[in-house]
């Protein structure tokens, strides 16, 4: 007897189907979504509250509290006219949840769930939450203020309405706290549960009949909810002129012995009840595969739970069709320029960088901040273009040296800040950016999160101050650490790509401790591959006068962080070393990416293992002066046509960086539309409209899913 063969699956599957072509097997066409697809829909709503504004969110949270006074003018208005008739009296109660629902408004009680689940998978911190359910609920309580103020003198309730609105509002008054509580945390069930279905709704005929019989269970189990107590505790207030305190019926017993119990209890309800229930049904694997695509992105636990004083609070989510163009790239650099035409040294010390590498890859982002009063979304595309266009000669320099290359365009009314929005998002190795006068980010003091971005930076940073880039003579000053450490990496490239004669420089504090630092040094070389590499060692115990007489013969001095970092000080218009600003051959400055723990960022100086020194010496405020397009977007796209010509149509611009300067404006004034980002590399958006005609001379499979992006997001990825 021999053994049966195994079962072909590509037969069954062609038994299993019908003669039409439908699966045979129901659950091959779903008509709901999955637990995972539910909550990934919902951390994607949640993503996107946690990025408004707090004037969004205000204004939404206040839209909400006044739709709520609909919900307590109905109910009052019927229950007088139905003669207090329990199920009549009620059936319009869930109209102004409807409002809600529909017009997208935040409100306190279903913020129990997105923003919580967002936080559970710890994308954002619990000080993030806190301020989002601060913000809404300080909005649904003025919004609820608001509306009892009109229902009390504006006339609205005449007759028996004033007298049954009486009744509604006293009613939780004669309820003790731990009842309320109770009756609250299920009124919390309710709402959050409303949330959950609504994602998991796939029509809006079947959303709309969840909300009307979900929130038809409040009143009709005569259970609370937060806003509409608060709103009733306020009529009594205004109606009635109910004393502030010392009454069974007081301003205070409403707002203490009322409306907290309900607020507690509408709070628990929702996160336990509801969110824990549903996050925990969902499988371990809810969001990794479809958004962090083999990466962990979330917040360490200090972060997690002290938000920005340990650190980042809140983490953006990735789409997965992006998260996986950057998966499976070799060594990457990222270039952010803000002028094609002068950025052409920077793009050169990143290709060489990159091309020591396998797979090495060079991103050429030209940042292009537009002005306050430019609308991104309409203005950004002949800008893109026109930038295009001017990246060519970069590409050409950097194909030069045999490596992958691709281009984008950020168009964005924050420069520097997008820099590092980027580099989270597309991941690369390194960013390598210029440091100067004609930079945008050189006015990036007025931007006030970077100072915690720079202090968990996304990958290794290094800054070029340039001029004329020369990288015959290497200069490393170092005492150890991951920044001098980068500084080595990249001498080391230099030397087997250009040919550079590197020299290692460390200063010990006098004559008898110079065999320590020759010890060190030679240990220190031999461990960062520069053994051939010349060694000198200072005894002065002077740096800044020791890089100065050794850089008076070097061509480039790299310089590690220290301290805080060095983006940091650049940023606070305060760097670490007099000499920065003193040699006159070219300066890169590294840092690598570091955490200080919490005790260091409470009670520390900020003190990073990396750099020769510390002290610190202010930069001249002269020496930064920040650059603007400052006009409409066809302006700012002329200006950066008519930049290769040095003129700007008769504005006044500067001939070197083909730009308008303006003078600073405050990071507060600031709109917070998002970036507008052009990959200019798209699939999509071929240069030669031959081969889009034709996939076979494109080299594409016009059957191959992945040359054809729906996602709606092909503009803000690399294809590769």
């Amino acid at each position: 007897m021999t053994d049966s063969p195994p079962p072909d699956d590509s037969m069954r599957d062609v038994v299993e189907r019908s003669r039409s072509g439908a699966p045979a097997v129901g659950e091959a066409v779903r008509d709901r979504f999955s637990s995972d697809e539910v909550f990934q829909r919902i951390i994607a709503a949640a993503d996107e509250e946690v990025t408004s504004g707090s004037r969004e969110l205000f204004f939404s949270g206040l839209a909400a509290g006044l739709a709520i006074t609909i919900t307590f003018m109905l109910y009052a208005s019927l229950t007088a006219a139905t003669d207090s008739h329990p199920i009549l009296s009620v059936l319009l109660y869930p109209l102004g949840f409807i409002y809600i629902i529909i017009g997208g408004y935040q409100l306190y009680t279903e913020n129990t769930l997105p923003p919580v689940a967002l936080t559970l998978e710890r994308l954002a911190s619990l000080p993030t939450l806190l301020r989002h359910w601060s913000i809404v609920l300080a909005g649904n309580f003025v919004g609820g203020g608001l509306g009892a103020l009109v229902l009390s003198y504006g006339g609205v309730f005449t007759g028996d309405t004033v007298a049954a609105a009486r009744y509604i509002s006293e009613g939780g008054f004669a309820v003790g706290a731990v009842p309320l509580f109770f009756k609250a945390a299920m009124a919390g069930l309710i709402v959050a549960g409303v949330v959950w279905v609504s994602f998991a709704s796939t029509d809006s005929m079947s959303r709309m009949l969840v909300v009307y019989l979900a929130f038809l269970a409040i009143p009709l189990g005569d259970l609370f909810h937060v806003v509409v107590s608060f709103t009733e505790v306020l009529y009594l207030f205004f109606e009635y002129s109910i004393p502030l305190y010392g009454a069974e019926i007081s301003l205070y017993s409403g707002l203490v012995g009322f409306v907290l119990p309900v607020l507690l209890g509408n709070t628990i309800g929702g996160i336990v009840l509801v969110t824990l229930v549903n996050y925990f049904q969902t499988s371990e694997e809810r969001l990794e595969e479809a958004r962090f695509e083999g990466m962990n992105r979330r917040l360490t636990v200090p972060e997690w739970v002290l938000g920005r004083a340990a650190g980042r609070s809140y983490v953006p989510i990735l789409d997965a069709t992006e998260a996986t163009l950057f998966a499976n790239e070799g060594y990457r650099v990222m270039v952010p320029i803000t002028n094609p035409r002068t950025d052409g040294p920077i793009v050169d010390l990143a290709s060489r960088v990159a091309s020591d590498h396998e797979d090495g890859l060079v991103h050429i982002v030209h940042v292009v901040q537009a002005p306050e009063r430019m609308s991104l979304a309409a203005g950004a595309g002949r800008i893109a273009d026109v930038s295009e266009a001017g990246m060519s000669g970069l590409r050409e320099t950097a194909e030069a040296y045999d490596i992958d290359v691709s281009t984008s365009t950020v168009v964005s009314h924050r420069s520097f800040e997008e820099v590092f929005n980027m580099a989270r998002r597309t991941r690369p190795d390194a960013v390598l950016m210029g440091w100067g006068e004609d930079q945008l980010w050189s006015a990036a003091r007025a931007e006030r999160p970077i100072d915690e971005l720079t202090n968990q930076l996304p990958c290794d940073f290094l800054i070029l101050s340039e001029s004329d880039l020369d990288t015959s003579r290497v200069l490393i000053p170092t005492s150890g650490g991951p920044d001098s450490t980068l500084g080595a990496e990249v001498a080391s490239v230099l030397s087997r790509t250009a040919d550079a004669e590197v020299r290692l420089l460390h200063v010990v504090d006098g004559p008898e401790n110079r065999d320590d630092g020759e010890r060190f040094l030679a240990a220190w070389a031999d461990e960062h591959d520069l053994a051939a590499a010349e060694r000198v060692v200072d005894d002065t115990g002077n740096v800044e006068g020791a890089i100065a007489r050794e850089a008076a013969d070097s061509t480039l001095v790299i310089i590690g962080a220290t301290e805080k970092g060095l983006l940091s000080r650049l940023v606070s218009n305060s760097l670490h070393l007099d000499v920065v600003h003193d040699v006159e051959c070219s300066l890169l400055l590294a840092e690598r990416p570091s955490r200080r723990t919490l005790r260091q960022r409470l009670f520390g100086s900020g003190r990073r293992v990396s750099g020769p020194t510390d002290g610190g010496v202010e930069r001249d405020p002269d020496a930064s002066n920040g650059a603007k397009i400052d006009r409409s977007a066809d302006e700012a796209a002329d200006a950066l046509d008519a930049g290769a010509d040095g003129e700007a149509d008769g504005h006044e611009a500067d001939a070197d960086s083909g730009r308008e300067t303006i003078d600073d404006e405050p990071a507060d004034d600031l709109p917070s539309e998002p970036a507008v980002i052009t990959d200019h590399d798209d699939p999509e958006e071929g240069d030669d409209p031959e081969a889009e005609d034709d996939p076979d001379e494109a080299g594409d499979d016009p059957t191959d899913p992945d040359t054809d992006d729906e996602s709606g997001h092909g503009a803000d990825r690399d294809p590769r």
